[in-house]
């Protein structure tokens, strides 16, 4: 493509040097950039991209975007913009010709349920012959094929392409998580969204978003970016959620919301449900019909997962039947309350809960199926939001017989002082103890669980890694459990 030609989608303030030119790729890495690239520099959190012109110019960018006005290379062109977060989704869409419009779009936020709820959407759509992309925590899919997820939601630069490589791959369509950093960080500016789903909205994140109303703000951008294309795009939201309810009474949305819940004024509902030690079953009543759904995974937050894919799968014409059948196809996620395998007498589950409600929501869930004591080792990442550390000890102390405290990824924190503040929610209960090691953490849970004990290990889920520093190293919870069981 024509550097002249992408300049037209770019609100730039100036603009210097050569025009000219054929444009291979649209990069924010320096070390991703090659012969013919646009470089954006962008303004990070701890270096700013212009720190590495030099490195993108000798890589070969003949342009760049930033948002500093001074002179560089004349052989070079370089556009000033205000905002070169906006300008690299900008010119990532052009580059890849707006891959998302040719695609049935559905992009999920909230802080929990949301990779559940897009793998549920993802096999329904699948079963109704949309073939979906899929991007998630856990993976990405691009037709047949699986990369692992390095983020939830990727840079603009390398969602176009893989929206572009969807397309190529003969994907109808796409299911994405949309996280708060991202939207804050118009990563997904430019994508034209079908349906935007929001699950719930619980305390994470501040250590980036500092306040929770800046939190939600940030989902938020999701919804009010929804109507502004050629799409008769859908909000589904959660109203069992407070946040949920505050977005379905706004008047600035510009689209079609549909609320669901367990509550009798949602439009998507769930009633006469029945949770059993296998998952759960209940009747749900929609737009399009009711229907008796079936689940294989445990707990009340699934029904709520469910409910939020049957109104948006519903929302894009996919007929009751094949929802249902794709809904009692779904038997396990990746790290999301998945059993390890056990003839022990007792049962462990691995689940990526890493804040207070989802500690709270799976302990609960488990509650139900705990014959004798139900056991759970955790830690809190480092580098992430501190509030969050002593609310998850309380959960802990409340809803678990035992915890064992250990080490999750303390990044560059010291494992110690982040276990000292996860007790302060013990608040005197007595019922723990710390192991910082994590391998000799769950060994001790496996250790001590007998007959009819269900074992938790949360925090990590699919996560086969540990961060120390500025290093990782392989790590595996479910591995781990396998190891001593």
């Amino acid at each position: 493509m024509k550097l002249s030609a992408l300049l037209k989608d770019v609100h730039y303030l100036s603009v210097t040097g050569q025009k000219d030119g054929e444009v291979t790729g649209v990069a924010c890495d320096s070390r991703q950039v090659r012969s013919g690239s646009f470089f954006v520099a962008i303004p990070g959190t701890e270096k700013d991209g212009w720190l590495f012109l030099k490195d993108a110019l000798e890589r070969g960018a003949i342009a760049v975007v930033s948002e500093h006005d001074e002179l560089i290379n004349r052989d070079v062109c370089h556009i000033c913009v205000q905002d070169a977060r906006q300008a690299l989704s900008d010119l990532s869409c052009a580059f890849y010709n707006r891959p998302s419009d040719r695609l049935q779009a559905v992009g999920i936020t909230g802080t929990n349920g949301k990779t559940t709820t897009a793998y549920m959407s993802s096999n329904i759509l699948r079963l109704a012959g949309r073939m979906p992309g899929l991007l998630t925590t856990v993976e990405y899919r691009i037709g047949e094929r699986t990369i692992p997820a390095g983020r939830t939601t990727p840079e603009s630069p390398a969602l176009q392409s893989m929206f572009s490589q969807m397309i190529t791959a003969g994907c109808k369509s796409v299911v994405m998580e949309v996280s708060s950093h991202a939207l804050s960080q118009k990563r997904t500016f430019g994508i034209d969204y079908d349906v935007a789903v929001f699950t719930n909205l619980t305390r994470d994140h501040l250590d980036y978003h500092k306040t929770f109303e800046q939190y939600f703000e940030a989902k938020l951008l999701l919804f009010k970016g929804l109507g502004h294309g050629l799409k008769n795009a859908k909000a589904v939201i959660n109203v069992d959620d407070s946040w949920g309810r505050k977005i379905s009474g706004m008047n600035d949305i510009k689209a079609g919301i549909i609320t669901y819940g367990m509550n009798s004024d949602a439009v998507v509902r769930a009633e006469n449900i029945e949770l059993t030690g296998s998952g759960s079953v209940f009747r749900v009543i929609t737009p399009w019909g009711e229907r008796q759904i079936q689940l294989k995974l445990l707990g009340r937050f699934n029904i709520s997962n469910a409910l939020a894919a049957i109104a948006s799968c519903g929302s894009l014409g996919v007929g009751m039947d094949t929802i249902v059948e794709a809904l009692a196809g779904v038997s396990n996620v990746s790290g999301r309350l998945e059993q390890i395998s056990s003839n022990r007498g007792f049962q462990v589950f691995v689940d990526y809960a890493h804040t207070d409600d989802a500690l709270e929501n799976v302990l609960k869930t488990l509650r139900e199926i705990t014959k004798n004591r139900l056991i759970v080792v955790f830690g809190c990442g480092g580098n992430r939001d501190k509030t969050k550390r002593s609310e998850m000890g309380s959960v802990a102390a409340r809803f678990a017989d035992y915890s064992v405290l250990t080490s999750d990824n303390p990044r560059k924190e010291n494992p110690s002082e982040i276990i000292t503040q996860i007790r302060e929610g013990f608040d005197g209960v007595q019922n723990y103890e710390v192991i910082e090691d994590r391998a000799e953490a769950i060994k001790k849970a496996i250790t001590m669980a007998g007959s009819g004990d269900v074992v938790l290990v949360a925090g990590k889920g699919h996560e086969n890694f540990q961060e120390f520093s500025n290093t990782l190293i392989s790590f595996d919870d479910r591995q781990v459990v396998k190891r001593y069981l």
